[in-house]
């Protein structure tokens, strides 16, 4: 049984699909590797084993619903589920049972998944109460932040997808710090009902598998649209490499990262070309931040008003406007947002899509920091689509992913690319 945790979410579905394996055979073997590191990982908010049972059974009985049928998902706090608590990770919401399942919890349901658990989650997704949860490749380090729980419960092979979100780096960050694929789709395309809002202008759902098979088996289930028909040749790709211009605040190892996967594309006869999108997208991660904590401050209103004493200081002084961000400095930022998602469609038209860090390095040590999502938030802004893949470690042995960006609503496309570009990045090949 124990063998089970390791198919990825696709080999998983293809093996119950033909009947080869019973979903509460791959159910009941993550509850067990719950029960057994779970103490340590500490991913998991709520579970319910025994519903969570019958839901597979129940779907061992049916004939297949979907590309997700029996096969299990774990879905981020903050999000809507009508049989488990969601609680936000915020005191202010203990016990909280929502009457409906927001529609992505709704979507997997009907494309057959089964509703594993709740995962950790910084308070509300934003700032505020960390999550207990640790890095199963270095227990000493965080998984990354606000999807904690997500990226920790698929890379310790818990669970072979999991829901997260994004609104600075919170799928692409802890995804790569966990060495895991992750996913943020183009912005839009996922639809938020029942999901608690950070930033309106950025939230976005992203998911998490361990192969790029099953991030596009999640795109599938929420209805991304179809599939490319055929894979395309890595001798006819075109890749930008892009290092950004927060380039030399990444360590070395990263950098040597990014360089020694621009090399194996090379290698392997993708045409690799230098890209520079210009001055106007060195103010984006500024003006992202902006943004982001200037619509904040509105997010969490009425739990301030109605709880304050249950309340993060930190979430107090989001909503308190700590920062100071003023509705001029929003004005300018949305202005210069709106201008270089323009220049983004037309630069990122010339490329199949680009290839950029996902984080400055290594997960930082301890659980205080959730780690920088300096190599996020400018793509957060721009609504286009992001996948970061594993296959590169630090000094200390943890691993650092790398980006592929593509164009805005391209999602496809990109999930194509990293099809074919992954093996190349494999870490056992290094």
């Amino acid at each position: 049984m124990n063998d089970l945790i390791y198919l990825t979410a696709a080999e998983a579905a293809a093996a119950i699909a033909t009947r080869r394996l019973t979903s509460e055979a791959l159910v009941r073997a993550c509850l067990h590797r719950i029960e057994q590191n779970e103490p340590s990982i500490h991913a998991w908010a709520h579970l319910d084993p025994e519903r969570s049972i019958a839901e597979a059974r129940a779907r061992d009985a049916t004939v297949s619903i979907g590309p997700l049928h029996g096969v299990p998902v774990g879905i981020k706090d903050i999000i809507n589920t009508k049989d488990f608590p969601t609680e936000h990770n915020s005191l202010a919401y203990l016990r909280h049972r929502p009457g409906e399942d927001a529609a992505i919890v709704g979507a997997l349901r009907t494309a057959g998944a089964v509703i594993l658990g709740k995962t950790e989650t910084v308070e509300f997704a934003s700032v505020g109460r960390k999550p207990p949860t640790r890095n199963p490749r270095n227990l000493a380090h965080t998984p990354g932040g606000s999807s904690s729980g997500s990226a920790a419960a698929v890379a310790d092979f818990m669970v072979p997808l999991a829901i997260g979100t994004q609104t600075g780096g919170s799928t692409i960050r802890p995804a790569a710090f966990c060495g895991i694929s992750g996913m943020k789709p183009s912005f839009g395309l996922v639809n938020w009902t029942g999901v608690k809002h950070y930033s309106m202008s950025f939230d976005t759902l992203g998911w998490m598998g361990r192969s790029v098979a099953d991030l596009a088996l999640v795109a599938t289930a929420l209805g991304l649209g179809e599939a490319p028909s055929t894979a395309p040749a890595l001798r006819d790709l075109k890749i930008g490499f892009y290092r950004s211009p927060h380039w030399m605040e990444a360590d070395s190892a990263c950098r040597e990262a990014l360089e020694n996967a621009a090399a194996r594309l090379r290698a392997a006869g993708v045409t690799v070309a230098d890209i520079d999108l210009g001055p106007d997208f060195d103010q984006l991660t500024e003006a992202q931040n902006i943004i982001m904590h200037g619509e904040g401050r509105f997010a969490f209103l009425p739990e301030y008003r109605a709880s304050y004493h249950l309340l993060h200081q930190e979430t107090r002084d989001e909503v308190e406007n700590s920062r100071r961000v003023t509705l001029d400095q929003m004005r300018g930022a949305y202005n210069q947002i709106e201008r270089c998602r323009l220049a983004a469609d037309a630069q990122l038209a010339t490329v199949d899509a680009l290839l950029t860090p996902a984080v400055p390095g290594e997960a930082p040590e301890g659980l205080e920091s959730n780690g920088l999502a300096t190599f996020n938030r400018m793509w957060t802004a721009l609504h286009v689509p992001c996948i970061t893949l594993p296959g590169f470690v630090g000094e200390r042995g943890l691993p650092i992913g790398v980006q592929l960006v593509g164009r805005r609503l391209a999602d496809w496309r990109l999930l194509a690319v990293a099809t074919v570009v992954a093996p190349l990045f494999d870490l056992r090949t290094i």
